[in-house]
């Protein structure tokens, strides 16, 4: 009786990547290491200074392309909407003058918005019951534009307030961001995310500072080191078909 020769099997499914599209919206909470302005003999009389700055949180609005290589890798790239946030800030300082010492306050208000651009590489980290945690990191270019810009202030010395405004300015700057999140399969094609960036766009600037009489040295205040912390709620709708079902093994009979 002739010896049946052992079954063969039907390659396994190829992991098969596609393309998708990708929307998202959320909210910023940002920060400045300092606001700063050009003129820089205007802190030479200073004995001490002190500041304090505060963003208003927005909202961010996004969406991107990207494609999926395998199970574990993807990259996208976003282009963000980042909504307006109110500004205010406050330095309070001491100084001297003609060895007169006196106090001071400046008070500002501005607000900010941004159009950030990034190329980004995830990786998912495994799939337990439809849900993938994943970590991300980008690079590309924030577009910061600081508008309404206000400087009101009083010192000791002379005892007469001060205002001065800048109109709006935008900045190119490179910026970079790390992504952490979990993403649920809903189906084949629909995927939910909830994500945290950390988003770091360089600096703003306003544009040329006026005093309340028309007067201007030509200079301006720099927004230093502008960073958020977000939170995402998104959508990924993937394009590929799933993979054909693995094929039951073909027995050959003698």
């Amino acid at each position: 009786m002739p010896i049946a020769p052992p079954p063969v099997y039907a390659p396994p499914p190829a992991d098969f990547g596609g393309w998708y599209l990708r929307g998202e919206i959320g909210f910023s909470n940002q920060r400045t290491s300092n606001v700063h302005y050009t003129r820089e003999s205007a802190y030479t009389p200073m004995t001490s200074f002190s500041q304090t700055t505060a963003f208003d949180t927005a909202g961010i609005f996004g969406v991107g392309v990207g494609y999926r290589f395998n199970n574990w890798f993807r990259a996208d790239v976003t282009g963000q909407y980042r909504g307006n946030s109110n500004f205010k800030g406050t330095d309070r300082f001491t100084a001297t003058a003609f060895g007169t010492p006196y106090s001071g306050i400046d008070n500002y208000s501005a607000s900010k918005s941004e159009w950030l651009v990034l190329a980004n590489a995830y990786v998912d980290l495994g799939t337990w019951w439809c849900i993938t945690p994943f970590i991300g990191a980008g690079v590309g270019g924030a577009r910061v534009t600081i508008s309404n810009f206000t400087d009101t202030g009083i010192n000791s010395f002379t005892g007469v307030p001060s205002f001065a405004s800048a109109p709006s300015a935008s900045k190119w700057n490179f910026a970079w961001a790390a992504h952490a999140g979990v993403a649920y399969q809903v189906n084949t094609n629909l995927v939910l995310e909830l994500a945290y960036s950390y988003v770091d766009m360089g600096e703003g600037r306003t544009g040329i500072l006026t005093a309340y009489d028309g007067t201007t040295t030509g200079n301006y205040y720099k927004f230093k080191d502008i960073t958020s912390h977000d939170l995402k709620l998104g959508v990924r709708w993937n394009f590929d078909n799933p993979p054909p079902p693995p094929m039951m093994p073909i027995v050959r009979k003698g």
